[in-house]
């Protein structure tokens, strides 16, 4: 595309719309390629005395884990130049997997779904590249982020419609990737127009530029307590978010409903509107560790959600509302961490650095701990139902990640006060 159309049309391609529209089309598709084949249940297969089921999410987590770590690298280093033919490589090594997957004999075919979850960890990162950085941060992150509550919905939907049809279950993911795969061309397109942060941009958040190992490694070090503190957190909101989505089928049927393709995209539509509107007011905030409190508010407010949502399921409250409201509960700490938290934390600090290195750090150990929790129920208590092993984990991580999120506030004000960071970067422009 010449740089002549793209100045012409500038207006249009900054427009924070254009952009949102182009990174949540992106990763919502993405989820096309990684989501529908949980909509099966496989039931009644089993290897190794486990699950087929739970070794396919296993191992497509497996492959995720081992992209979020190396992602840490990949996603920090990567030129802005390259990343769109990165997603569109890594996108379609996905769907080819999904191919291999169908025709590959049970229970080798396994290994094809750890090779499509290894380059679909790093779409997130390529695409959230795009979106750090300006004034709108904020909004267009936490609208991506609506992608990936909405679209674990409806991938599921359409996966659990192809099966309805007569889709083969080892069939319906591949075919449900090509049905994703049209629109997402059109998504990529859009961003691909969309330009670098403006100078007022800059100004206002700083240059987000690739770092070095050095310069990673400095960072985290600096504000290890704090950070290590948020890496906790979202690892028990990742634990709780993974659960409730990869066995979305188990807990809804232990809580007394039948599977129906549109139940899943029902109860994600409450929770992705509660929780991007919630966090998006924090753009309103100029002010940036106020943004940054803002956000560590959020996310303690959907922790007190869980814990109550479980007492009140304990209590006579409906399914339905405790679906809702545990999602609400999760997804309002996973979004405040995506969208603003560090986002803010580096506008504050002013350091060289960007969202996706710090986002990279906290997904690594979010999907690996979600992993030793697969095999350790699944290793040590088989025929353990997975309703009661999500309801324990919702009191156990809610009441601790109240804490810790005190924890954090309370020490980046010590910190950035001492280091007298705070006051030329609150000043608003």
């Amino acid at each position: 595309m010449s740089s002549e159309f793209i100045k012409r049309f500038d207006k249009l391609f900054t427009n924070p719309v254009w952009v949102l529209v182009g990174a949540f089309g992106t990763y919502f598709c993405m989820y096309g390629f990684r989501k529908p084949y949980t909509a099966a249940t496989y039931t009644d297969q089993s290897y190794l005395h486990i699950n087929y089921k739970v070794l396919l999410i296993i191992s497509q987590t497996l492959g995720y884990v081992l992209a979020k770590w190396l992602g840490i690298k990949f996603v920090s280093e990567i030129k802005r130049e390259r990343r769109i033919l990165a997603i569109i490589g890594l996108i379609s090594f996905a769907e080819l997997m999904l191919l291999l997957f169908a025709v590959v004999p049970k229970p080798w075919n396994i290994i094809c779904i750890f090779f499509n979850g290894l380059p679909l960890g790093v779409i997130f990162g390529l695409v959230l590249g795009f979106l750090e950085g300006r004034k709108t941060s904020e909004f267009l992150i936490a609208g991506l982020c609506s992608s990936f509550i909405l679209s674990d919905g409806v991938s599921k939907s359409v996966g659990a419609l192809l099966l309805n049809w007569g889709i083969p279950e080892n069939w319906m993911p591949f075919v449900a990737g090509l049905i994703f795969a049209i629109p997402m061309a059109l998504f990529i397109c859009m961003l691909t127009l969309v330009p670098a942060p403006s100078a007022a941009d800059v100004e206002h958040r700083t240059a987000r530029e690739p770092m070095t190992g050095t310069e990673r490694r400095e960072f985290f070090g600096k504000y290890l307590p704090g950070l290590l503190s948020i890496t906790i957190v979202y690892l028990f909101v990742t634990l709780l978010r993974s659960i409730r989505a990869d066995f979305a089928v188990e807990i809804w049927i232990g809580l007394g409903y039948k599977q129906t393709p549109d139940l899943f995209t029902k109860s994600e539509i409450y929770v992705s509107f509660g929780a991007i509107l919630i966090t998006s007011f924090a753009v309103l905030i100029k002010d940036h560790f106020k943004a940054f409190g803002f956000a560590l508010l959020s996310g303690l407010t959907g922790l007190a959600l869980i814990f109550c949502a479980v007492r009140l399921l304990e209590h006579g409250m409906g399914a339905f509302p405790f679906m809702v409201l545990v999602g609400l509960g999760v997804y309002l700490p996973y979004v405040a961490i995506h969208a603003v938290i560090f986002e803010r934390l580096i506008a504050v600090t002013r350091e060289k650095a960007n969202v996706g290195f710090l986002m990279y750090i906290v997904d690594s150990v979010g999907y690996t701990g979600y992993i030793g929790l697969m095999l350790f129920k699944y290793l040590t208590s088989s025929e353990a139902a997975i309703l009661p092993l999500f309801i324990r984990i919702c009191i156990y991580m809610s009441a601790a990640g109240i804490l810790l999120i005190i924890f954090t506030y309370l020490y980046f004000n010590i910190k950035l006060k001492r280091n007298d960071k705070r006051v030329p970067a609150f000043s608003a422009r």
